[in-house]
């Protein structure tokens, strides 16, 4: 599952961040790193990009990004 994947209001923890050299780079500085909880809270209404929230500021990134970043359930 990726940050594309979720649904409004639902969220996961990052398991792996993809992409290559800068842009991987990128995401890492973001604040996108393993183990990071994230929270889908609004989607564009042509549907791109998406905002989310981590690390308790929110993020707008490109679907194409969001499709990237692998998820696993959070743990209740």
């Amino acid at each position: 599952m990726t940050i594309n994947d979720l649904k409004l209001g639902e969220g996961g923890v990052i398991s792996r961040v993809g992409g290559e050299g800068p842009l991987r780079l990128r995401f890492l500085d973001m604040g996108l790193i393993p183990g990071t909880k994230v929270t889908l809270q609004k989607i564009a209404p042509m549907g791109d990009p998406i905002q989310i929230r981590i690390r308790g500021y929110e993020l707008t990134i490109r679907r194409e990004d969001a499709m990237k970043i692998d998820l696993k359930e959070e743990q209740k």
